[in-house]
């Protein structure tokens, strides 16, 4: 109650009853959820009630370290009078980062949250002892196996003991995920909330705008509306930094968010962004997910994603716990297709909005039906141009054959 919660998320409605049942789990839940809640809570009830604690109790994977950090932060906030510890391990930092980290682990905690890389370094040096946990969690399973870590997962897996429970959360659940699920987990409860669906209360917006409109464009919308709270999702990391300094230059607040930046330098622009000394953010998909941020009302998709799944998380950022907010994608005349593609997954239109007058006209863009239904008339028409040289070459036509 003192942290504010009062009513259960759907999926903290499912999965806390199967998880405090010790049963192994497989759950699929959109971005914003509360997912992190919904293994926590029963996993800390756990650890308060037994009394022949282990050197380390849990392990909890995660694909990012700003992931594990946002985790790390949630088991402090939940445990704050429970005495239960934690820590979380990830690379990027500096040797004194990795020093401490070292320590802890051969101290002994009760929850250990790590990326799967900097955990097989501790285990490599023989700094952490994983053979006595008693609950393993992959969280975002997805994200990690997209990032290539399942050799890494299926190594730390072979330290653990047989006999543990194992919980999968994933905010996808494609045919690759259900065969690493088999492999792991033992007889699993499901749980499945809107796959792939994004909360509701967002408004979905596009623009049909050439590149070079496109900063122009987001100016207007940054000025025109009272947005506060502010990611833009770009497709590289030039497009980032370029970016940057458009809206630097327009003296707005903003920073640029990317894999070149040190671990500190990433943790103090999240900082400021969530104590809202900086209202916008820049990135590339690393801020698509595990960044759990309450008020973010504007997501823009500067660049479309070539993944729809990817579009999901994006705008997932926004509409958290139950709030209003508003997702504005910018179409080029490249990326008509990637957009029905969204449409198509969601089964849903998003709503198109005219350019300003000022940017003049934007792409024209055929839908890819229309392309389709174009393309076959004209090879239709090919076909009757075809047949009429025949017929006019043979004399093979309907009168001659009556004569």
């Amino acid at each position: 109650m003192s942290m504010g919660f009062k009513t259960p998320t759907p999926i903290q409605e499912q999965s806390i009853p199967i998880i405090a049942k010790k049963h192994d789990l497989i759950a699929c839940a959109q971005t914003g959820t509360g997912k992190t809640a919904s293994y926590l809570l029963p996993l800390m009830d756990a650890i308060c009630k037994n009394d022949d604690r282990p050197s380390i109790s849990a392990l909890i994977l995660a694909p990012t370290r700003e992931l594990a950090l946002q985790i790390d932060q949630q088991i402090q906030g939940l445990a704050y009078f429970t005495g239960i510890t934690s820590i979380a391990v990830y690379g990027g930092g500096d040797g004194i980062g990795y020093e401490q980290q070292r320590r802890s682990l051969r101290e002994g905690v009760d929850i250990v949250i790590a990326t799967p890389g900097r955990l097989i370094a501790h285990m490599s040096s023989g700094t952490v002892r994983l053979e006595k946990i008693n609950c393993l969690i992959l969280d975002e399973a997805d994200r990690m196996l997209d990032m290539g870590f399942k050799d890494d997962i299926l190594r730390i897996v072979r330290q653990l003991p047989e006999q543990k429970q194992t919980l999968l959360f994933s905010a996808t659940m494609p045919q690759k995920i259900r065969v690493f699920a088999k492999a792991l987990l033992k007889n699993p409860q499901q749980v499945n909330i809107a796959i792939s669906q994004p909360a509701e209360k967002i408004k979905q917006q596009y623009y049909r705008a050439f590149d070079e409109q496109k900063v122009s464009l987001l100016k207007h919308i940054l000025e025109a509306d009272s947005f506060n709270s502010i990611i833009i999702f770009c497709g590289t990391k030039d497009h980032v930094k370029l970016l940057e300094k458009e809206l630097f230059k327009s003296a707005l607040k903003v920073k640029a968010f990317h894999s070149d930046l040190q671990q500190d330098e990433r943790e103090q622009i999240l900082l400021d962004f969530k104590n809202r000394k900086l209202n916008i953010l820049v990135g590339t998909d690393v801020l698509s997910r595990g960044i759990d941020i309450e008020g973010i009302d504007l997501v823009v998709n500067y660049d479309v994603p070539s993944d729809p799944e990817d579009y999901i998380h994006r705008i997932g950022r926004t509409a958290r716990a139950e709030r209003t907010g508003t997702a504005i994608t910018f179409v080029n005349n490249r990326d008509f297709r990637k957009l029905e593609a969204i449409e198509k997954m969601m089964d849903r239109t998003v709503e198109e909005v005219q350019l300003p007058e000022f940017l003049g006209e934007g792409p024209q863009i055929i839908p890819l039906q229309n392309k389709k239904r174009k393309k076959r008339s004209n090879f239709k028409k090919g076909n009757d141009k075809f047949r009429n040289k025949r017929t006019a070459a043979t004399g093979d036509n309907k009168d001659s054959k009556a004569s």
